[in-house]
């Protein structure tokens, strides 16, 4: 219903509660203030109408089935009466006058009290169970921090794993609150892990890689909404094998197979083009499909691409680098001056599609070679030609084993040396 409230100085408009309606705005302010003063509503009308409506807004949306919500509006209201929520227990604990303070905040008369009131004031909301799928939904909030810059592809795999790890467990030992989690019920989900490994062939890390993310979800939630929960998440994980690398791929064999004539034809020109920008680059496949045209200089007088954090995250902060353009990745950015709008948000797309080509056509020269092995050869190639250590980690993106000095080389330097060996 709207009011208006008359009187000097209280032309406000507002919108009150029907269940209120029926107070004289001006008195119910008044009355609040506990003054007959107009001069003094006058000076305090404002910030009181906005705690008021607080408080009204805090205890409609009080008015729900859901416990979560119902739990955060009593601790709005609390919140809105000027106190901070506390439990029950916590209350009964507190000096004398603190807890008279908080009970002649209640509104309404003694014997028939506002029960929202009470509820938020002293304790009495329940704090809903968090079960492992709420959890989830609740981490997604907690760090929003950590999503700050991530392109819609990486967001999409920074948020896959956890969902997959959460659903793995839920199937395993069910949907229960994180507070009811067992140390049997983390070796049960183990056990499901080992029957995985040895049935599918799975490695080990396959395994960690999933507990280590219903970790980070659970020790997440329960650190920052302050559980104090002992969650039974150590000396879980699987003795890992010696790392798997990827292998790079031979000088002769990128001349022979995958530079022969009409070799990648049967790939689109977006992912041919990236995979012939690798060669000669060394360049991530995400870092070159992400590239926009502000970052493909290919009119200065040392042609060459940018790798900055332009609507994406890069990998880390060695990873922002200039790179010269040579050879055959320099007719390949030629084609593409505005990058690759293909493949821009979908880094791990592109990699898909050019390793299952690769392997249909023949130009994988073992099964364990990948597309990423080009970014390896680059740098063996660099080793082989005696290119100096900081170099190779600046156009690598890696980090340095001491402390960096000076700018490092320019692109004149650094276009000098890689033409030696340039494909």
């Amino acid at each position: 219903m709207a009011v208006k409230k008359r009187g000097k100085g209280l032309s406000l408009y507002r919108r009150v509660p029907k269940r209120y309606a029926a107070v004289e705005p001006r008195k119910f302010i008044w009355l609040s203030l506990h003054t007959d003063s107009p001069s003094v509503a006058d000076q305090k009308a404002d910030v009181a109408w906005a705690q008021m409506v607080e408080a009204w807004e805090a205890k409609l949306a009080g008015d729900t089935t859901d416990a979560d919500e119902r739990f955060t509006a009593a601790r709005d209201l609390a919140a809105a009466r000027g106190f901070r929520y506390m439990r029950a227990d916590q209350v009964a604990k507190l000096p004398t006058d603190e807890l008279l303070k908080r009970i002649e905040a209640v509104s309404g008369p003694a014997d028939n009290p506002d029960l929202k009131d009470a509820a938020a004031l002293l304790g009495g909301a329940a704090e809903p169970e968090i079960t492992i799928t709420r959890a989830l939904a609740q981490y997604w909030s907690l760090t929003a921090d950590k999503v700050i810059g991530k392109s819609e592809d990486q967001l999409r795999r920074w948020k896959n794993p956890r969902i997959k790890a959460i659903k793995n467990v839920v199937a395993v030992i069910g949907d229960k609150p994180i507070s009811a989690i067992t140390g049997d019920d983390m070796l049960d989900f183990r056990s499901w892990w080992i029957e995985r490994l040895e049935v599918e062939g799975l490695t080990a890390n396959s395994a960690n890689k999933d507990l280590t993310h219903l970790g980070d979800v659970l020790k997440t939630v329960n650190r920052l909404k302050r559980l104090g929960l002992v969650l039974p998440l150590s000396d879980l994980h699987f003795k890992e094998g010696e790392a798997k690398q990827r292998p790079p791929f031979s000088d002769s064999w990128i001349r022979d197979k995958i530079l022969a004539p009409d070799a990648l034809n049967g790939l689109n020109d977006e992912a041919r083009g990236i995979l012939l920008a690798m060669l000669n680059t060394g360049a991530r496949p995400s870092e070159l499909a992400a590239l926009t045209a502000n970052q493909i200089r290919l009119k200065d007088n040392v042609p060459h691409i940018s790798i900055e954090p332009v609507g994406r995250q890069l990998k880390s902060t060695n990873a922002r680098r200039v790179i010269p353009l040579c050879g055959v990745s320099l007719e390949a950015m030629r084609k593409f001056p505005s990058g690759f709008p293909r493949y821009i948000n979908s880094g791990a797309s592109l990699s898909a599609t050019v390793n299952k080509y690769m392997r249909g056509a023949g130009l994988m020269e073992t099964p364990q070679h990948t597309l990423y092995g080009l970014r390896h050869s680059f740098e063996d190639r660099m080793l082989a030609a005696n290119i100096d250590e900081r170099i190779r980690r600046d156009l690598m993106g890696h980090t340095l084993n001491r402390e960096r000095y000076g700018r490092g080389a320019s692109l004149e330097q650094l276009k000098a040396v890689l033409q030696e060996t340039a494909l």
